[in-house]
């Protein structure tokens, strides 16, 4: 640094005495510190750093030492504050250079002052300055590289701590006993892992190590318990008198010093570590320091540790879920397989391999045009190709080829879905394969025993009615020859209901199998009188039950309608008889019309037991009985009366509903509607 020399100054030193560097220092102490500041941002500026490599909290102690120094001799400088600068920089992450270029500015900053103020210094406090500077960052230059040496060396024996894989406690006590090692101070150190919602001491040093291993501080209470918290170092001065410190044995150690800060991956906390001394009041900025690059490479082989745990357990699991995986796929029934976006066989079961005629290791990495053969594959390509391009499952394709086990036809039933990772990245398709060959076979002799027997009844009806007609017609000429006897009538009347209630039966029978061989039961519509139609019919009952009284009930007179009159007297017929077949034999078969707007409405009711609750949802199915089978009953049906009564009602848009209670009989209502309604619409 030189002496400022111009006419201008020499001029302004002889109006006045010149200022002593202590005094240019007191006076211009807050220009000083924001000059320095400025020149720290520009250089700043220039270096385009992204973090603040200036602490200024050490500046205007070191100016009022300067001016202490100048004043009273180099003896005044004060090497701790030297040390603490030294020890800030270093934990900011400082190299020598910065340091030095700190101080270099704070050089220009002295001078440009004096240029600016046009002063000139008394004789040789300019040299004295410098000299004193000069002082100050040797031996600031001085401590920070013996500090930087101590760390590193302390580094190295801590890496060398890590060489044989030791587990993790191991690992923590051999670093915190390099740190007592190189901070003669420190007799206790310990490390506290977060655990839930409590710190657990874990892993300790020095004084009370058994005593402390495994007590729990809960996070938020006590000196460590808040700085855990609150995620900041923790001081303090008298460990044996301070009620936060809530364990007994570091209070009954009769430690001074405390000192503890937070162990962090990240933003996420680990823990807490802590050191202690028994001589010391205070640790020095070096051991605080050194403490710091412990807890740094601790808190690494912590969060490293709990990475390999987590890694070894996710890995264990996996080997499980691929295990439990392989199980299921072997012991599945079905075939299964996964395949990528290239369609090669990643994973496929011993079930599918089977049905692709090759060995389940064959498939690994296979394309589907190498494992599959024959006309099959192009359906099957397709879909998985349609599931990869939307997303979407295809479901239940049927795929008909050549089984390669046998080389007879089989069938199989295929679903194909997507597979995605968690976060909906699709990895590729999975296949399911159910073999459904006997089941197809099963479906189709069952639908050929089922039409068999359907074609068979439809014959053997058409093939009875011939001769039944015979009969029937020559009961009614035997009934017209005079001088019967009274028994002989009566067998002629047995004749005659016999041969109607076979009519009957046969007619169930052909309805029953038009109704189910397709075309339906035809009608022929025509406009007719509902009462006339009904009067008729229960004419032509009265005549075969004699006996028994039909009773005829009309309310309303408009009862015309467009139906066929040949299927409103079957179901009429089909009612009546069945309602004879169950009424006690001395009360009356009561049918009523009611003419209502839109429907003619039938009534057919009884006196009688009530049909079993348990039979009523199926009443109308084919070949169901109204009653409970009873081997006293003299007569038995084909259980087809009902089911011909609802198939003609539903052809004609109408509606057939039962009601049956003790007391009141059963009572069977028919809706007819005048006119057919359009389709689609709901019948009452």
């Amino acid at each position: 640094m030189q002496e400022p020399d111009s006419h201008s100054v020499d001029e302004h030193a002889r109006g006045g005495p010149r200022p002593s560097a202590a005094e240019f220092l007191r006076a211009n102490h807050d220009v000083l510190l924001t000059d320095w500041q400025q020149a720290v941002f520009e250089h700043l500026g220039q270096q385009d750093s992204t973090r603040p490599p200036w602490l200024i909290d050490h500046l205007p102690e070191l100016l009022t030492s300067l001016a202490d120094a100048m004043e009273l001799g180099p003896e005044a400088l004060d090497e701790r504050l030297e040390a603490a600068h030294a020890a800030a920089r270093m934990d900011a992450g400082f190299n020598l250079g910065e340091v030095a270029q700190e101080y270099a500015l704070l050089r220009r900053c002295i001078l440009h002052r004096l240029e600016a103020l046009e002063q000139r210094l008394r004789p040789g406090d300019l040299t004295r300055l410098e000299e004193t500077l000069d002082r100050v960052v040797t031996r600031t230059m001085t401590f920070f590289w013996d500090m930087k040496q101590r760390i590193l060396q302390t580094l190295d024996r801590m890496s060398e701590a890590t060489l044989d894989g030791p587990d993790m406690e191991t690992l923590l006590e051999r670093l915190l006993t390099r740190q007592m090692e190189a901070a003669l101070t420190v007799d206790t150190a310990a490390v506290m892992l977060l655990e839930g919602d409590a710190l657990v001491v874990r892993a300790a040093v020095g004084l009370s190590t058994d005593e402390v291993k495994g007590l729990r501080v809960p996070v938020g209470q006590g000196v460590s318990g808040r700085a855990a918290l609150e995620r900041r170092p923790f001081f303090v001065r008298s460990t044996a008198t301070d009620p936060r410190v809530l364990f007994g044995p570091l209070r009954r150690a009769g430690l001074r010093a405390l000192y503890g800060l937070p162990l962090m991956d990240g933003e996420r906390l680990l823990g807490m570590a802590y050191m202690g001394s028994r001589t010391a009041f205070a640790f020095s900025d070096a051991d605080t320091l050194l403490f710091h690059a412990v807890a740094e490479r601790a808190s690494a082989h912590i969060a490293q540790v709990e990475m390999r745990a987590r890694e070894h357990e996710a890995r264990k699991e996996a080997e499980r879920s691929l295990a439990l995986l392989d199980s299921l796929l072997e012991a599945a029934p079905v075939g299964i397989a996964f395949q990528d976006h290239d369609l090669r066989y990643l994973r496929i079961n011993s079930t599918l391999a089977r049905i692709n005629g090759h060995p389940v290791e064959a498939h690994q990495g296979r394309t589907l045009h190498e494992m599959v053969r024959g006309a099959a594959v192009v359906p099957i390509e397709q879909s998985l190709r349609q599931v990869l391009e939307t997303g979407q499952p295809v479901q239940d394709a049927l795929i008909e080829a050549t089984n390669p086990a046998h080389g007879r036809p089989g069938a199989w039933r295929a679903d194909y879905f997507p597979v995605r990772t968690p976060d909906g990245v699709l990895l590729g398709v999975g296949v399911t394969v159910v073999d459904i060959t006997d089941h197809k076979r099963a479906e189709a002799a069952l639908q050929q025993a089922i039409d068999f027997r359907e074609e068979l009844i439809a014959v053997l009806g058409h093939d009875l009615r011939n001769p039944l007609h015979a009969v029937n017609a020559s009961a009614f000429m035997l009934g017209k020859t005079p001088g019967l006897d009274t028994t002989a009538r009566r067998s002629v009347d047995r004749i005659r209901k016999a041969t109607a209630r076979m009519t009957r039966m046969i007619n169930d029978i052909l309805d029953f199998a038009r109704s189910r061989l397709g075309g339906g039961i035809p009608v022929t519509r025509q406009h007719v009188n509902m009462e006339e139609l009904c009067q008729g019919m229960l004419e032509e009952l009265q005549v075969v039950y004699p006996e028994r009284p039909l009773v005829l009930e009309v309310q309303g007179e408009d009862l015309w309608g467009d139906w066929d009159p040949d299927r409103v007297t079957q179901v009429l017929g089909n009612l009546v008889v069945n309602a004879l077949q169950h009424a006690r034999n001395d009360t009356p078969v009561v049918t009523t019309l009611t003419g209502e707007a839109v429907d003619v409405v039938m009534e057919v009711r009884n006196e009688g037991d009530p049909i079993p609750p348990e039979l009523l949802p199926r009443l109308f199915d084919p070949f169901k009985q109204s009653s409970v089978p009873n081997e006293g009953r003299k007569h038995r049906s084909l259980g087809l009366g009902l089911y011909i009564v609802s198939e003609i009602v539903q052809v004609h848009r109408g509606s057939v509903r039962v009601e049956s209670a003790a007391g009141d009989g059963t009572t069977f209502t028919v809706r007819w509607p005048r006119v057919p309604p359009p389709l689609g619409y709901l019948t009452p």
